[in-house]
């Protein structure tokens, strides 16, 4: 049995006294000053020198008499485990033009041995380049013609060069897979995108990593989301065996957020598909570590801005409206199949048709298995939801995950394919708030950039890199941060325990170097914690890492 005396003698591991310490009780004045001990918050007082009683020779004594404490963060919807894969991939998110990027492949190639497989980063946007276009396979072919190349964009966009087309079997005369799209040439020649389901021709033959490697990964890229104030992520596709992965990185010290997973389904096809992945996840049912928990299963509807499923067709393409990845009936199957082990559900369902369609499934999944947890069903993104889905999400209870650095990074592309106005009315917050909805905030990383204070001025500004796109759906400060604090804990069933400040609640917090509730909004966006702490673990201390 541990030894439980030590919290019962006054003093602290920790003592923090600041200008504000927002507990974001309801109707509580900022506090000065917030005392911790273990994992756990001990004792906050209005004054900044009121919990100088509990310090020992052994306290760190943290004294910024201008800066602010706030909740860490929790990131709602995001890839962790992709951004791990990055960490040492090729970073063409760098490029500011395609011969740039072409020549940082050509660098890693000059290292790499022939055959080997070379990866890019994920977190960039082709508009963003001067051509304002991705790479073709040719254009990749004279990077290197030794080696297969993946690079991608985001989780739902793959180019390929030749050499990895040919290992994959992909030639011109090969089926569109349901669900995904295989990029041609004007002539017809393969260019060699690959959309949505098509990304599994070829990702399926990358071997798996070195798992030093890959723990690294995790330790750099969760480093990096306390940086910006996240404690908590919830990564909403992580493959089954990276699970373990996870653990590892855990129990080498060497995780620097908690992790709520939600277990990939993507590639599966069939409801009986998910019967493996629920086998390999019951293990984990009887995990109680609060740093990593299976939070449930994540399932995909419809495809991103180049294949979400509109009621509407696509600007210039009359004949397209997006791609559904499931036939409703076989979804609800397979979501009953989940819900009837005991986990939770989120999916993800883009255009306006998909959240249609999922909320039918939701609300048939609901129909038969009476009595379910609330909030065992979760709309991933719910992108365009109008004012009739919205009052049917609310009225069946289902929470909705937004992610408005997605909407700031894709403006210009999403209305390229749906139309200005249709993108300007994405991820309409001030009315999911107005209406009564549980709704909470995160980033879609690598589609959109990860970081607490970029969410939160891009929801109280609805500024993208084409300017403001739906003014009218801004939320305020607060409302942000109650997103991703109180709001967020309770999505994953710890409203008990974290997105508060207050005695008994897990130490999890970011100190700030001015008040992120009434700074400018200029300094807003680019504001980070100068202190990340998890669990009354730093995770981040800026003094060491300048």
């Amino acid at each position: 049995m541990p030894d439980r005396s030590a919290y019962l003698k006054p003093g602290a591991d920790m003592v923090i006294r600041a200008g504000a310490v927002h507990t974001l009780v309801t109707g509580q004045e900022a506090q000065r000053a917030v005392a911790v001990r273990g994992d756990r918050i001990v004792a906050v007082s209005a004054d900044r020198h009121g919990l100088d009683d509990r310090i020992t020779p052994g306290t760190t004594v943290i004294d910024e008499p201008t800066a602010t404490v706030l909740p860490s963060f929790d990131d709602t919807h995001t890839h962790l485990i992709f951004a791990a894969h990055g960490a040492h991939d090729v970073p063409v998110h760098r490029a500011k033009d395609i011969a740039e990027f072409l020549d940082l492949i050509r660098e890693r190639a000059a290292i790499t041995p022939d055959g080997e497989w070379i990866r890019t980063t994920t977190n960039w946007q082709e508009l963003n380049l001067a051509e304002r276009r991705m790479p073709t396979a040719t254009e990749l072919d004279t990077a290197t013609d030794r080696h297969p190349i993946l690079v991608k964009r985001g989780g739902h966009n793959d180019v390929v060069n030749s050499f990895a087309l040919r290992l994959a079997g992909i030639t011109e005369d090969t089926p569109l897979p349901p669900g995904g799209l295989i990029g041609r040439n004007t002539d017809g020649t393969l260019n060699g995108r690959l959309v949505d389901t098509a990304i599994h021709l070829v990702e399926h033959l990358l071997p798996p990593a070195d798992d030093q490697r890959r723990i690294s990964g995790l330790d750099l890229a969760s480093h990096d989301y306390a940086r910006t104030g996240i404690g908590t992520v919830r990564d909403c596709a992580v493959p089954l065996p990276d699970l373990d992965l996870l653990q590892r990185t855990l129990d080498a010290g060497r995780l620097g957020t908690r992790v709520r997973a939600l277990v990939s389904a993507m590639g599966t096809a069939d409801p009986s598909d998910v019967d493996g992945l629920l086998d390999g996840m019951e293990p984990w049912r009887y995990r109680h570590d609060p740093w990593l928990r299976v939070w449930g299963m994540k399932f995909m509807l419809d495809g991103g801005l180049e294949g979400g499923a509109t009621e509407e067709p696509y600007v210039g393409h009359d004949d397209f409206c997006g791609l559904l990845l499931w036939e409703p009936d076989a979804l609800t199957e397979a979501i009953e199949r989940v819900v009837r082990r005991g986990w939770r559900v989120g999916t993800h369902a883009f255009g306006d048709r998909a959240v249609r369609i999922l909320l039918d499934t939701y609300e048939n999944v609901l129909e038969r298995n009476p009595g379910l947890p609330p909030h065992s069903l979760v709309i991933e993104h719910g992108g365009l939801a109008g004012p009739e889905q919205r009052a049917r999400a609310i009225a069946l209870g289902i929470p909705v995950t937004i992610q408005q650095p997605l909407l700031h990074d894709t403006a210009e592309v999403g209305i390229s394919h749906w139309g200005q106005e249709r993108v300007g009315n994405l991820f309409p917050a001030r009315e999911w708030i107005d209406e009564g909805a549980f709704v909470t905030a995160g980033s879609d990383f690598p589609v959109g950039p990860f970081g607490a204070m970029p969410s939160v001025w891009g929801m109280v500004t609805r500024q993208t890199v084409v300017g403001v796109q739906g003014r009218e759906h801004a939320i305020s400060r607060d409302e942000a941060i109650a997103l991703h604090t109180t709001d967020a804990a309770r999505l994953v069933g710890e409203g008990d325990l974290r997105g508060r400040l207050t005695p008994g609640r897990l130490a999890d917090l970011t100190l700030w170097p001015t008040d992120p509730r009434n700074c400018s909004i200029s300094e807003l966006r680019d504001l980070t914690p100068s202190l990340t702490v998890v669990g009354g673990r730093t995770t981040h201390d800026a003094a060491l890492a300048s």
